[in-house]
């Protein structure tokens, strides 16, 4: 894959030039990001390729102050031409927008001083031939382990490289390049009459970390066939068992109550949560941005301000909210560092596994698919689709399918009652499997 053609520093003098019109055009004061990003992406299906893309994507976006007003412009040319005219239109823009005293950049003293080196840049030198090959591999593996996988909806490798500068007239200017690396396979299995599908994926920022291609579609058959014969069960309520995959929906779905935005909005099922209890005693969730090579690690957020090791939750209890600088000056706070998203938070995991879970619940359902967006971020209300396998006794019983299940996240969330030491670590949220204590679960 070839790698950007502009280098940080070419990218910096850029962002230096803007921040520069941007005075001269009468901004009193500005931020400027320019990104450059490149990848290959292939997916074969059945052997054969399905996509094969190259991706080469540039663009500058800057937002421009005139006292209190704000206005904001974005273009995808980075010649000087087109930029300087992009920065002239974001002033102009603000000279015609309301007045807003929570507007501006952030304050001077929670910018980012040090911008540590966190190891997220791996090369690959793949080539769109070495691609197809590997996602061959994994498919092949997958179809091959079991003869009632009968189809494939696709095996997937994804490659990609980013450079990202941010700048500001408060004096700051940073960047760092990155890379994401995935593999992903997707199959069919059938038995009589009935169909399953299953999947698995790896992710990664070096690519040499990745599972084995054919790890990956033999997991994601293995997950097919064992689905197989999956059937309904009656309404009841019982204990839920979330997948670690899923898990971290959930806890998206907590983070997305305690933003910023939510609180100064009063939309949220957690209004004014800060200092109160959410969880059980034993539940913890930590913030850790700098893990080197983490998935969710950065040196600083999008707006320059300083990343730092935070516990977002102690002993069940919320510590504070994810904010930007807007949303704390609407709320009368700080800026948590958060403005583009949360950083490797990371839920405590317990010390019991994913089997001895499913022991402790006795009886039950480990859901292992969600479907639907039946989710009330105001009032917590919770109702999805699902699909995975009835416990009984402590262990797996049968796989179960169309049903679905119910409850309120709030609830949900004060009756945890485990939290698996099946720490999934592929994405900027990190869970293990999570035990409810409760839901209703509605079948036939």
């Amino acid at each position: 894959m070839q790698t950007p053609a502009l280098a940080h520093a070419d990218l910096a003098a850029l962002v230096e030039q803007s921040l520069a019109e941007a005075r001269a055009a009468g901004a009193t004061a500005a931020d400027v990001g320019v990104s450059v990003d490149t990848g290959l992406s292939v997916s074969v299906r059945l052997g054969e390729v399905e996509t094969l893309e190259y991706q080469r994507d540039r663009g500058m976006g800057i937002t421009a102050y005139v006292g209190k007003r704000k206005g904001t412009a974005t273009t995808g040319d980075l010649s000087w031409g087109a930029v300087a005219d992009t920065v002239r239109k974001a002033v102009s823009i603000a000279r015609f927008t309301a007045e807003d005293d929570c507007a501006g950049l952030p304050d001077p003293e929670t910018l980012a001083r040090e911008i540590p080196d966190l190891d997220l840049s791996h090369p690959w030198d793949l080539e769109a031939e070495a691609g197809i090959e590997l996602a061959r591999r994994c498919e092949a593996a997958a179809l091959a382990l079991d003869p009632r996988v009968t189809n494939s909806e696709g095996a997937s490798l994804g490659s990609h490289r980013s450079l990202r500068v941010y700048g500001n007239t408060l004096g700051f200017l940073g960047g760092f390049p990155s890379t994401y690396y995935s593999v992903s396979c997707v199959v069919v299995g059938q038995q009589g009459e009935q169909q399953e599908r299953d999947y698995w994926y790896t992710a990664a920022r070096d690519w040499r970390a990745l599972e084995d291609v054919e790890a990956v579609g033999r997991q994601a058959a293995e997950r097919t066939v064992r689905r197989l014969g999956a059937r309904r069960v009656p309404t009841t309520r019982a204990p839920v068992l979330f997948v670690p995959e899923l898990a971290r929906g959930l806890v998206g779905h907590f983070v997305a109550a305690i933003r910023g935005g939510a609180q100064y909005r009063r939309s949220s099922f957690l209004l004014d949560a800060a200092g109160t209890p959410v969880f059980p005693g034993f539940f913890g969730i930590s913030e850790r941005p700098h893990l080197r090579r983490g998935l969710g690690s950065a040196p600083f957020d999008g707006e320059g301000c300083a990343t730092r090791d935070r516990e977002l939750v102690a002993g069940g209890v919320l510590e504070g909210y994810v904010l930007n600088t807007y949303a704390a000056r609407k709320l009368g706070l700080r800026t948590t560092g958060n403005a583009g998203g949360v950083h490797n938070l990371t839920v405590h995991p317990g010390a019991e596994d994913f089997a001895g879970l499913v022991r402790r619940m006795g009886r039950g359902l480990v859901v292992t698919e969600l479907m639907g967006q039946g989710v009330n971020g105001v009032t917590g209300d919770y109702s999805r689709g699902a699909a995975g396998f009835w416990v009984e006794g402590g262990a797996l019983a049968f796989p179960v399918s169309e049903i679905t299940i119910a409850g309120n996240l709030k609830d949900m969330f004060r009756h945890l009652v485990a939290v698996g030491s099946d720490l999934d670590e592929r994405g900027s949220i990190r869970t293990g499997s999570m035990l409810v204590e409760e839901m209703t679960i509605a079948g036939e």
